[in-house]
């Protein structure tokens, strides 16, 4: 960490700074201070509307919207027309899933998530701040998604579009837009993403811990799944903790409120891997924990959708 930002100083150095004397030398430290905390913003997983009001000047910064237009939950928004101005789509079903899987959702492979990316006009450097219009539902997917894919630096917008248009802040009418091609590269890590097999060892040898962040009722067999072709049920030794449990009105819950959350659940020190129905409510729960939790974590992408059908 510290080698990190002694080389970042030192290439600001080399680029901006030519030393003649002490006061110079105490001057680029303290614009080096100030363009190091100005960085260093972008390091928490989830931002303010108004923090992000405050940097929409900010050099390299990047808005997306990840709004979709349909969920399995049948949840809809008043704002579906409108986005934060400048805010580019991504399109998470049709962009960003793996089109050719048989399951929803899939994540992409490195080289398409990178294609798709650079599309967006995305960079290496780009400070990215996603949201969507439900508050918090499908922008901790895309956090979840970019950070799989080796970038950093992306917080996801506490409260979302409704928040964001609750504090007063500007919006505009939604308008498709090319942008010029980024130079986004992707590095994929794969201790981020659990597959089938991995669940289906765990079941036997529960070296981690499953949360599943459906409804209670889905989770217990209550009622039927949304796909009808999927049966119900839950994975073996798994536990339920439904994604509404860590929001409250559309916003992630305090610190102290989580750590009281999901202190009366995760009562084991073991790896935590975060299943829903298909890899989207799942991520809610790993940034809520990511807030308040050390262990690792990572989400099993295909969820009970791939489950039910892979498990007879």
């Amino acid at each position: 960490m510290y080698l990190f930002f002694l080389k970042r100083f030192i290439d600001y150095v080399i680029l901006k700074i030519d030393f003649k004397s002490t006061k110079d030398i105490l001057f680029s430290l303290i614009n080096y201070s100030s363009f190091n905390n100005q960085f260093l913003q972008m390091n928490p997983k989830i931002v303010s509307s108004k923090w992000l009001n405050e940097h929409l000047t900010d050099s390299n910064l990047i808005i997306l919207d990840a709004s979709q237009k349909n969920n399995k939950n049948k949840l809809s928004s008043k704002f579906e027309n409108l986005h934060i101005k400048n805010a580019r789509l991504i399109d998470l079903k049709n962009d960003f899933s793996d089109k050719n899987s048989l399951f929803p959702n899939t994540i992409l492979s490195e080289k398409e998530f990178e294609i798709a990316t650079q599309k967006l006009g995305i960079h290496k450097t780009s400070k990215i701040v996603v949201y969507d219009n439900l508050g918090v539902y499908t922008s901790p997917r895309v956090w979840w998604l970019f950070k799989t894919m080796g970038h950093k630096n992306i917080a996801v917008l506490n409260g979302g579009l409704p928040d964001w248009i609750n504090d007063g802040y500007k919006t505009e009418q939604i308008k498709k837009t090319n942008y010029k091609k980024g130079d986004f590269i992707a590095n994929f890590n794969p201790e981020n993403i659990a597959y089938f097999k991995n669940i289906k060892e765990n079941t036997k040898l529960e070296n981690a811990l499953v949360i599943d962040a459906r409804s209670s009722d889905r989770f217990h067999s209550l009622i039927e799944e949304p796909r009808k072709e999927l049966r119900s049920g839950k994975i073996a030794n798994s536990i339920n903790i439904p994604y509404q449990m860590v929001l409250e009105n559309g916003k992630f819950k305090s610190k102290n409120e989580l750590i009281k959350l999901f202190s009366s659940f995760v009562t084991v020190d073991k790896p935590l891997i975060f299943s829903c129905g298909s890899g989207i409510t799942a991520c809610i729960l790993l940034i809520a924990s990511e807030l308040v939790l050390s262990q690792k974590k990572s989400i099993y992408d295909g969820s009970w959708t791939e489950y039910a059908q892979l498990e007879k």
